[in-house]
């Protein structure tokens, strides 16, 4: 991928080489986990799906598998996320959230609010020839309410191309309508139109929404909706403004209070490597006024050093 990420392919590639160097980093008594980090992050994914190819062709083995039998812990499940595909980690990442008992929202909200249309396409192709099963039946199987309305829509990937003019207006006044004007909240109204408009179109309706209203946006789903809704909602809102502002939010937000979501930290970090981790970086210091590097300093032990590394923050 090219654009604003911190990971990018490397010049000097060779598969056969890269995969003799992680087969010599595993072999014999312990492992070389300096060695392999620092081959994995100085290579696309693209080039890694390349290295794994050739290092089955050269010893038979799958080179996922060996990883996983050498490391451990934090370690393991970052380094795991750096082999997957981007479309496939999507879709794993959406399987685990649903499986078993209880939904994990968190991750739903995060990735079908900030892919693209192609991308959540993509994802949807790709589970079902992973699972054999339906995403959409999936996600509704596990959620209910406006909440599941929602998600159902955005699994659509079919939002309005470009600015319908002649609708800001009319869609600022009917979100006003659906909940600061009146008692009660018209939830669908917020779904519809959150749920089907380009980012574009949205973010002339927040401009137009706050000089009829005096409220932002989202100051206005946080009073008028809750729970999963609400989360979905202020996503979609947020995604809409600005994707690496809300990324950037989504990571600090993993790693204030008693301990780290290193689950998001790792997810946030891997997805966004080689699209916009440098847009991430600059709008983490101009919301939180420090370093992304510093805070996953400050808040990871073991896994700190890693991610840093790997996100190009060092």
């Amino acid at each position: 991928m090219a654009g604003r990420g911190s990971v990018r392919a490397s010049g000097n590639f060779n598969a056969n080489q890269d995969a003799e160097t992680l087969y010599k980093a595993m072999k014999g008594l312990g492992t070389d986990e300096d060695s392999i980090m620092k081959l994995l992050t100085s290579r696309s994914n693209s080039q890694r799906q390349q290295i794994k190819a050739a290092y089955k062709t050269l010893h038979g083995k799958d080179l996922v598998g060996d990883l996983q039998g050498e490391l451990g812990g934090k370690f393991e499940t970052l380094v795991v996320a750096l082999m997957t595909p981007p479309t496939l980690y999507d879709v794993t990442s959406l399987r685990n959230a649903i499986k078993g008992a209880g939904t994990d929202e968190k991750v739903l909200i995060e990735i079908l609010s900030s892919r693209t249309a192609q991308q959540v396409k993509d994802i949807t192709a790709a589970y079902r020839q992973e699972y054999n099963k339906n995403l959409e039946d999936d996600v509704t199987g596990d959620t209910s309410g406006h909440f599941r309305r929602l998600l159902v829509i955005l699994l659509q990937a079919s939002r309005q191309q470009g600015v319908q003019e002649g609708n800001i207006e009319t869609d600022a006044q009917t979100l006003f309508s659906a909940g600061e004007r009146k008692f009660g909240t018209d939830e669908e109204q917020f779904i519809t139109i959150l749920g089907n408009r380009s980012a574009e179109h949205l973010r002339r309706v927040f401009a137009a929404y706050m000089k009829l209203a005096g409220y932002e946006m989202e100051e206005s789903v946080k009073r008028e909706t809750s729970g999963g809704l609400r989360d979905l909602l202020l996503a979609v809102v947020k995604c809409a403004r600005s994707v690496p502002a809300y990324f950037a939010e989504t990571l600090y937000n993993s790693m204030k209070g008693a301990g780290t979501d290193d689950q998001t930290l790792i997810r946030v970090m891997v997805s966004r490597s080689e699209v916009d981790m440098l847009d991430i970086r600059a709008d983490y210091r101009r919301l939180f006024a420090k370093s992304l590097h510093s805070a996953i300093q400050v808040y990871t032990e073991s896994l700190s050093l890693s991610v840093l590394n790997y996100t190009g923050i060092y």
